[in-house]
Formats: C-alpha cells, structure tokens, sequence
C-alpha cells in the first residue's frame, strides 16, 4: 500500500524508509515531505510538499531524479548549499529553499529548521521536522555523534530519531546509540545500512543502555506510525 493512500491520525506522522540510505517520506496531517531520494522511480511521487536534500553525496542527491520528481509534483526543494547550486539550473529559484544550521522553512505549519551535520561533505545539514500537531522528527543524516545533540535533544523533546549505523565514513551500530543516548527520543530508527547485523547490534545495544526508548527497525517500502509522545 503507497503512503499517500494513507492518513495520519491527530498527533501521529506516518514514514517510509525509501532505500538502504537515508531515503524517507515523511507524512503528517497535511503535508508529504521527502528527504534524500535515490534509487526510486520519480513517478512514485504524486504529492510531494517538499524534497528535502542533507548534502550532495550520490547516496542523497540524485539531481536528474530531483528535477524529474519536481516536474512531476511542482514541489519545493529544500536543500543545503553546495547541492543548490548543483540544483539551480534545474530548479526554479522561487522553489529553491537554501537552509543552513539554525536556519528554519515552513510549509503551512509545519516547521523544517536545519541541524549541523558531523560528517565530511561540503555543506551537510540535518533536519529537524515538526508536524502541525507538534511531533518532532530528526533526521540525522550521515552524522556522527556531536556533543550539541544532547542541546537539540533536550530543548526539541523529540519523537523520532533516525540513527545512522553504516556505510558512511566512521558510523556504527555504537555511534547510532551514542546518537539515541545525546538525543533521548521516543523511537530510535537505525538506518543507512543494508545488513541485518548492524541492525541487530543496534537493537541490542540500545536495549541495553536506554531500555525505555523504542526501536524500530525499518524496512524499506513499509509504513510505520509514530504518535506524539505523551
């Protein structure tokens, strides 16, 4: 079932994890957010709010399929600054959003602010999604663990992390956790890897230090729900 026959309820998002990367739709009340698309099919895509890029790395920014998705939805694109200027021929600069850390888009009401980002590219971000409803998403990206998440973590009470645990220079099921022990989330969702090992890692180790956190390990293609925490 796609996610845009889907609804969330009041206080709940809905997301799909796209690929074995850090592909993710995310899907509040009223609005359809996509971060770092690669290895799908533009015409996926029907209703999209927003594109959201982290950096330029082929792992999360496919220009061709950026410009094709925005043809296809007339979505905005909010994007880092060296992949907009890799996106500004094929993007119109009315639909273009440059975000850098502590920097904020909204979309009716719900709130897109960029996160630093602990990893070698030129300009990497992370973000921190907030529906109308008030749930809180971080989607971390490639990065590693940095001390400020324990600052985002403790002021932004948030209801979904997304831990990187592979394939990008330095991460681990370990430095996954660190991220979930700074961030203190409700849901704790290990991504970027395509092994079951890291996964189980994550799982264990994450129960092991933080027993109240919940993990949910994705697969790609599937919807999952989270709610607001109460």
């Amino acid at each position: 079932m796609s996610i845009e026959t889907k609804n969330p309820g009041k206080n709940e998002i809905l997301f799909v994890w796209l690929n074995r990367y850090a592909g993710i739709t995310i899907k509040t009340t009223s609005k359809t957010l996509v971060i770092d698309p690669v290895d799908v099919k533009p015409r996926d895509f029907k209703n999209v709010d927003a594109l959201l890029i982290t950096h330029e790395h082929y792992d999360h920014l496919d220009q061709s399929l950026v410009s094709e998705i925005h043809k296809l939805t007339q979505c905005a694109v909010v994007t880092d600054n060296t992949s907009a200027r890799r996106l500004q021929n094929a993007i119109p600069s009315e639909k273009l959003h440059v975000i850098q850390p502590n920097s904020e888009v909204k979309f009716g009401e719900v709130s897109i602010k960029a996160e630093k980002c602990n990893h070698p590219a030129a300009t990497p971000v992370s973000f921190i999604i907030t529906s109308e409803d008030g749930v809180k998403i971080f989607h971390t990206a490639d990065s590693l663990p940095f001390p400020e998440m324990a600052t985002i973590g403790e002021k932004e009470k948030l209801d979904v992390v997304f831990c990187t645990v592979g394939i990008a220079p330095g991460t681990s099921p370990e430095t996954g956790v660190e991220i979930a022990r700074l961030t203190k989330p409700k849901v704790a969702v290990p991504y970027h890897t395509g092994s079951t090992a890291d996964f189980k890692k994550f799982a264990e180790l994450l129960k092991a230090e933080m027993p109240n956190v919940t993990c949910l390990i994705p697969e790609v293609g599937k919807i999952y729900q989270v709610s607001k925490r109460t």
